[in-house]
């Protein structure tokens, strides 16, 4: 499996529109993901995905990752036929509701890697959970890792989680809570990448709102956040990279601690407060995301 790195922000452009791809390419999003579900009526699927097919042929040396339509529905085969191809970086796959389904995806990949020449396990997938069903067996769905290995990371969508629950989304994020609080421990307890958040679709125009949001889902463990505007990849890019002040703290731990340890000390204090191994690992995972998102 590649290891798709760190996916601070990753904005979606509909796969009938490539015209848009491009122009996404070259803003600062970490990832780009081109869309063949949703943003794709039925009457457009086979021209949007030979377009699609066509775009990842000729692009090459950047993060794209396909959305492809579920499981359940007769796109799916389809859609990964036509995208295999050496220039997908990943595959995101939509309302994943148990590990069952993760085998099943393995599967078909490893037919449609093999059609393609392409080596069998190559391509990752990012399991969007979006249900009920999925957040309430969102470990089972973490700890369903397949050989070869092909599941990177899960990420959130409130849209359709919202709406199978009957709830209305708002601006404090209160309704999102539980389900995302999920996420983050089932990848980690399960050796995953960190969790992709929800986009943030209430107002495009509220960056205020969108930051708040974001520091949420940064504080229960998120690395990056879905993003459906191009306005929203600062502010998330930011919200997910370590400032200055942030990486100079960090810097001054480990150099601390270093020191301390080479004369046979433990815990010591930073600026008045105290220091141990577990504060010191935070400062250098600190300093990798620094590096990793620069």
């Amino acid at each position: 499996m590649n290891n798709l790195g760190l996916i601070r922000s990753a904005l979606f452009v509909p796969g009938n529109r490539l015209e848009r791809v491009d122009k996404a390419l070259a803003t600062e999003a970490d990832a780009v993901i081109i869309d063949l579900e949703d943003a794709v009526p039925s009457s457009q699927k086979d021209q949007a995905r030979s377009d699609v097919a066509q775009k990842l042929a000729n692009t090459s040396g950047h993060k794209i990752i396909v959305r492809v339509n579920g499981l359940d529905t007769p796109e799916f085969a389809r859609d990964l036929k036509a995208v295999a191809d050496s220039n997908l970086s990943g595959l995101m796959v939509p309302k994943i509701e148990g590990p069952g389904e993760v085998a099943l995806i393995n599967e078909a990949l490893l037919k449609a890697e093999a059609a393609a020449g392409l080596q069998a396990g190559i391509v990752p997938v990012i399991a969007l959970v979006e249900t009920a069903k999925g957040v309430e067996n969102i470990s089972q769905i973490a700890a369903g890792q397949t050989e070869p290995a092909r599941l990177y990371t899960v990420a959130f969508g409130a849209a359709d989680y919202s709406l199978d629950l009957g709830i209305e989304l708002t601006m404090s994020g209160d309704e999102l809570f539980y389900a995302r609080s999920r996420l983050p421990i089932a990848c980690r307890a399960h050796d995953l990448a960190p969790p992709i958040d929800t986009p943030f679709m209430i107002d495009l125009k509220d960056i205020p709102a969108l930051k708040a949001d974001t520091v949420r889902a940064k504080q229960l463990g998120f690395m990056g956040k879905l993003c459906i505007h191009p306005n929203q990849i600062e502010p998330v890019n930011a919200i997910f990279s370590p400032g200055p002040n942030e990486i100079a703290h960090a810097e001054k731990i480990i150099q601390a601690y270093e020191e301390s340890e080479a004369k046979g000390l433990g815990a010591i204090q930073v600026d008045g407060k105290f220091v141990d191994l577990p504060v010191v690992e935070r400062a250098r995972r600190t300093l990798r995301l620094a590096s990793a998102g620069s």
